[in-house]
């Protein structure tokens, strides 16, 4: 599933999400729980302020990001 999301750049420019846009529901991230690089994404698993966990995906090179995981507070 596709995803808006906002987010912040660090002092070495990786970029941390930190508010993402499920169609027109704002969640704002609370907590990042886990964060690794695959050959071609880098993942976030993060809790939203609605107690839900979630995986976001980020395609640097499309500069695209997808939900790929949710699960339930």
């Amino acid at each position: 599933m596709g995803i808006r999301v906002e987010c912040y750049a660090g002092y070495r420019g990786e970029e941390t999400p930190r508010v993402f846009f499920l169609g027109k529901r704002r969640i704002r991230v609370v907590e990042v729980l886990d964060c690794w690089l695959a050959p071609d994404h880098r993942y976030f698993k993060v809790r939203g302020d609605d107690a839900a966990v979630y995986i976001l995906r980020h395609d640097e090179v499309a500069g695209e990001w997808e939900m790929t995981m949710f699960e339930c507070g």
